[in-house]
Parts: C-alpha cells; structure tokens; sequence
C-alpha cells in the first residue's frame, strides 16, 4: 500500500479542513485512482459527503493498494490535520505520504519554507564607533559568505496518527438517499447568510431565556428556512415574544438537465420543482433547522465558489458547495452537506 502527493493548493486545503472541522472531529477519507473523498457522519449534527478532484488540491499524486481502483480507506482526526496544514500556509512546498512511525501508521506532511538568515556585513566599522576605520584592520580580507544573509531552506515534518480501515468496514456507508427537491436555488453570499442567521439564533435565545432560565439549559429555536422558484429566499424565526425574517430576491433558480433527472425531458416536465414554479412566487418549499449547526454548516463559505440549496419541503436540505479548480475549463469539485432534518430521523 503507497500513498504519496504534493498539496498543490495549500490555502483551499486548508479551509476545507478548516470547514470539515467544525462539523466533525473525525472523517472518513477514500483515496483511489480519480478522486479523494471526505465523508462525516457524527451522531448528531450535519453529515457531509465531500467528493474532490485530484487535481483541485493535489499533484504528483501516487497511490498503489491491492483493492479495486486503487482504493485505500482512513480514518483521519481533522483538528490536527487543519493544525499542520494552517502552518504550512506561507511554505514553498508541501507534500504527504501514508508511512509508520513505531509501528502506527500516520499521514506525514512535510514542509519545505525559505527563510532569510540575517548576516552581520553592517558589523564593523558601521557599528563601531571606537575604532578607526583607516586603522590597521580597515583592510583585513574576509569571507562574503560570513557576513552576508542568504535563503535558507527549512524542513519540517508533522505526522497525524490515522487508522487504516478495510474494505469491508466500509462498505455499508452509503449517501442518504433523498426523494427529488421541490426547489434549488442559488444562495447569496453564506458570509452574510451566516451573520444573519447567527444573529436571528442569539436573538431567539435570548428570549427565550428571558423566562429565568439558563440559557444552557434552553432548547434552540429552529430556523425556517425557505425557497421558492422564483427567485427568492426566505429566512425567518418565531417565539413567543420575537417574529423576525429576511428575504433575499433575485436569486438564481438552476436550470435542471434532463440527462440528471429519471426518464429525462418527461421527467423534468413533471418533476417537483416544475410543479413549484407552475404554482406561483407564492408557492415555497420550508425547511426547519437548528441555527447553531446551520452556523457550522455556513462556515463552508470561507471556501467561496458557488451553492446550491435544495430543498424537499418539510424533509431535507442538502446543500452543494462547488469549488473553482486550480486550472481553468476543469470540471467542478463538490462537497455536499447536508443539515439534519426530518430525514435523519426517518433513516436513523
């Protein structure tokens, strides 16, 4: 079994980790031939199911197993994986490899930076007020490379313990299935999104807490999120004492392809999202959802390309954050998330 590679885009590799880590401590990573999977599934909480290009992070990308397509399952800790990569940020190179280090298996990423030594050819007679700079050492011959700075090249290595999973371990994890969307759309900007949402959950909280208990101690109030086929986004949270939305219009609503959908163009015709732009802006597909783990979610905004929301109204939300990869005219990269919702309690 070999596994080795270049991280080619350090910074998006770091906020992906970044973003994996705040919905799950530990992932399940599939390497093989064509691409590198992510996949989180906690007890509770968001599941995500990342599937990236090689060529969007990696390059001189080498791996070798005996299974099929040249697959190797791990089971990797993010926290310390985004710890390595965040100090890797301003490195000329980095580059990973599955190894041992007593015995466990770890994945090894080493660093290569270039760092300027400082040289001392300002010491002498610049620094030297007592001495007579046409005295008898004005003259004395010396070594450039003593007293002159230069790039130094500095390699560090930092191994994350992982464990090596078999095949058969897991083979029953599988995506959730999830019946066709009644809307899609085209989120704005998760930054701002997230900002507004955070800020509808603490109010909420607050006063709901207002009663005289702890807000520990308080069940969140859920977030109502809702979309409709026309353009529109819709974000809202009610309590007893507090009836709050915002809504977004102008949106993009994505033109579904027939080759995507059962029995192509006469599938399309009577697919949920036809039947919801046919009712009318009025018409929306809501789901409801927990406003800190929707903040979490958010946090793939700081990946930045676009998102797509789409929704089955009163079931899931699944969300399709697409990547731009590092060349240009390539195929999308897609990590997909989805909040729990009704449908998790459905498959559990």
């Amino acid at each position: 079994m070999r596994f080795k590679t270049s991280v080619r885009n350090i910074q998006t590799f770091s906020k992906l980790t970044a973003s994996l880590s705040s919905l799950g401590k530990v992932a399940w990573v599939r390497l093989d031939d064509d691409n590198v999977r992510f996949t989180i599934i906690p007890e509770t909480g968001t599941q995500v199911w990342a599937v990236l290009s090689i060529d969007s992070i990696f390059e001189d990308y080498t791996i070798q197993s005996a299974a099929q397509n040249n697959t190797i399952n791990l089971e990797l800790p993010l926290p310390p994986l985004h710890r390595a990569l965040k100090s890797a940020i301003n490195a000329t190179s980095a580059s990973i490899r599955l190894t041992k280090k007593d015995g466990v298996p770890v994945l090894s990423l080493t660093i290569i930076t270039n760092t300027i030594s400082s040289g001392n050819t300002a010491n002498g007679f610049l620094n030297s007020a007592n001495t007579d700079p046409f005295g008898d050492n004005a003259f004395r011959e010396e070594n450039l490379d003593a007293n002159m700075g230069g790039d130094r090249e500095t390699i560090v290595t930092q191994n994350i313990p992982i464990r090596v999973l078999t095949a058969d371990s897991v083979e029953g994890i599988h995506e959730p299935r999830v019946r066709e969307p009644d809307a899609h759309i085209v989120l704005p900007s998760l930054i701002q999104l997230k900002a507004i949402s955070d800020r509808f959950t603490k109010l909420a909280m607050a006063t709901t807490a207002g009663a005289g208990r702890g807000a520990s101690t308080v069940a969140v109030p859920k977030l109502e999120l809702a979309a409709n086929m026309h353009g529109s986004l819709k974000l809202s949270i009610s309590t007893d004492a507090l009836n709050i939305s915002s809504v977004w219009t102008g949106l993009t609503n994505p033109e579904l392809d027939p080759r995507q959908v059962e029995d192509g163009e006469d599938g399309l015709e009577d697919h949920p999202s036809t039947k919801l732009k046919a009712a009318g802006p009025d018409a929306w597909s809501t789901v409801r959802i927990d406003g800190r783990d929707w903040g979490k979610v958010l946090s793939v905004g700081r990946l930045g390309g676009r998102v797509i929301a789409c929704f089955a109204d009163e079931h899931a939300l699944i969300l399709y954050v697409y990547l731009s990869n590092y060349d240009d005219g390539s195929d999308d990269s897609v990590l997909t998330a989805s909040p729990p919702t009704k449908l998790y309690s459905q498959l559990s």
